[in-house]
């Protein structure tokens, strides 16, 4: 488990926190804790992310009401203390543990140092987690209508990866209503025909 080579503290992180604002100490604290674990230290996506052999193991995230460690592959953990949470309804591979402050994290960083190595161990062990086939996902029949109605925006979003799909059919099933998921397919057409995905930038 252990690797080779460990990057030391990194001053993107550092920077990070001094904005953290209320969540700087929760967040500092779960640093030290993914430190521990020997993991490298990155900043990705604006956040800080710990790896292990080039593979994500987790993310530190800190929103309005709560900060959170989130594991990229937490379905594949065993959660013994039914402390992961599901980031969205849709979502399938992450998983994420919660935090209101350090008091939230004292006696338990052996706990959160067990999930971290049992992350560890799911890369080291090369597992993925099992995604739904796009075929399973709902189809909008506003998109379906789209599709038949312009053979190249059909073809464009055959082209799309799977993940890129089921990006666009959440987006577009979501609404109760057909006129507004008829909105969400027409602004989307341009993005689909240039291969683009609902969230790319």
């Amino acid at each position: 488990m252990n690797q080779d080579v460990v990057n030391p503290i990194n001053p993107k992180v550092d920077a990070f926190l001094d904005r953290a604002g209320q969540w700087q100490e929760t967040l500092s604290k779960l640093r030290g804790i993914a430190l521990d674990c020997q993991l490298t230290e990155e900043l990705k996506w604006g956040k800080p992310c710990y790896t292990y052999q080039n593979n994500n193991v987790l993310i530190l995230q800190g929103f309005k009401e709560f900060c959170a460690l989130l594991f990229p592959k937490g379905a594949l953990l065993k959660d013994p203390g039914n402390i992961l949470e599901k980031p969205g309804d849709n979502t399938q591979a992450a998983r994420r543990i919660p935090f209101t402050g350090l008091e939230d994290i004292t006696g338990k960083e052996s706990i959160l140092k067990s999930y971290i190595l049992e992350a560890i161990e799911v890369e080291e062990s090369g597992l993925k987690v099992d995604f739904k086939d796009t075929s399973e996902f709902e189809f909008p029949e506003e998109l379906q209508l789209k599709l038949n109605e312009m053979p190249d925006l059909k073809k464009a979003f055959e082209a799309l990866t799977p993940g890129r799909q089921r990006g666009y059919l959440l987006h577009f099933s979501a609404p109760k209503q057909s006129k507004t998921r008829l909105s969400r397919v027409d602004k989307c057409v341009d993005q689909i025909l240039s291969g683009i995905g609902l969230n790319d930038r």
